[in-house]
């Protein structure tokens, strides 16, 4: 099958053989996306070796239980063992062994076929398109955050950043009811966020401790800076992102503050499809562009631009 392969910071197309694991669907692959971490992947971010991509769409070919034959779905990316000590005590995310779709150990959708487990799988509605199916697995991170922490009516709401997770984030937050402001630093990205009626807040307006939950989905050390910048006492700060490298921090500040911090990974597949099998949330505006696989260097290439929001590969 063809496949795009990650080694040592350089990416290529290639021919793979068709994976095969005892116990797991496979899975063709109808649509993938490309994210920021494939993009810091490439960059250097972990060390990984084997095909990319985490994010996607696809239908069953093949699996012991012929019930998930020709069933389209997508699947989340922490395949678990189900014994350690997190599995059994309610963190199978943060299994001790557990592999990860095109990040660890695993690989991952750039290709024309995937293996996961039955466990993994979430049908797709037949309501939901592919366009927007793709897109299940950054918007239940984005709703991850709504798991940990209540939001509600009345909360004062900063999310600094709005990329393609960002966006995500703001759209489910909006639908809580708080009182949202997005910084956002690109004019597309100000412009989809106000025709949702989310608005907007410039980096020099921002008020020092006044936010009572500031969602951190930069990437970067200067949106955490800002994000430090705008929470008050004793307010949440959700950390959306992942840091190349190490990072300066004032911890004593956020002791004397008393800041909570909360790191914040994958979420929930199921309440993702609803939203978006109820048209709640949008996430199709994000799509940039649309590649072949073949194509997939250039896909790289657009994604990586300033700016860029999602870019699809369709294998």
């Amino acid at each position: 099958m063809k496949a795009l392969w990650l080694e040592n910071g350089k990416i290529d197309f290639r021919e793979a053989p068709q994976p095969q694991k005892p116990h797991e669907a496979l899975v063709k692959i109808r649509k993938a996306g490309i994210c920021s971490t494939d993009l810091e992947l490439v960059k250097g971010y972990y060390p990984y070796t084997g095909i990319l991509g985490h994010e996607f769409v696809g239908e069953v070919v093949k699996a012991d239980d012929a019930s998930w034959l020709g069933q389209r779905v997508a699947g989340e990316i922490n395949a678990v063992c189900g014994q350690c000590e997190q599995c059994l005590n309610g963190r199978p995310t943060h299994c001790e062994s557990r592999t990860v779709l095109g990040i660890v150990n695993r690989d991952g959708v750039f290709a024309e076929y995937v293996c996961l487990p039955i466990a993994n799988l979430h049908k797709v509605p037949a309501s939901v398109p592919d366009g927007m199916a793709v897109f299940t697995e950054p918007l239940a991170a984005a709703l991850e955050i709504q798991e940990q922490i209540k939001i509600g009516a009345g909360d004062r709401v900063l999310l600094v950043g709005a990329g393609r997770l960002g966006q995500l984030i703001a759209q489910t937050l909006a639908l809580t009811g708080c009182d949202l402001r997005v910084v956002a630093r690109h004019q597309r990205q100000q412009d989809l966020l106000t025709a949702r009626g989310i608005r907007i807040l410039n980096e020099e307006d921002i008020q020092k401790w006044r936010w009572d939950v500031v969602v951190e989905a930069t990437g970067s050390p200067s949106g955490f800076t800002l994000a430090r910048k705008a929470i008050r006492p004793r307010g949440t700060l959700v950390l959306k992102s992942t840091y190349k490298g190490e990072m300066s921090v004032d911890f004593s500040s956020i002791v004397v503050d008393e800041i909570n911090l909360i790191g914040s990974r994958c979420g929930p597949f199921e309440p993702a499809l609803q939203l978006m099998e109820s048209r709640q949330v949008d996430p199709t505006v994000l799509i940039d562009a649309e590649y072949s696989l073949t194509d997939a260097l250039k896909a790289f290439e657009h994604a990586a631009q300033p700016g860029a929001l999602k870019v699809v590969l369709n294998p």
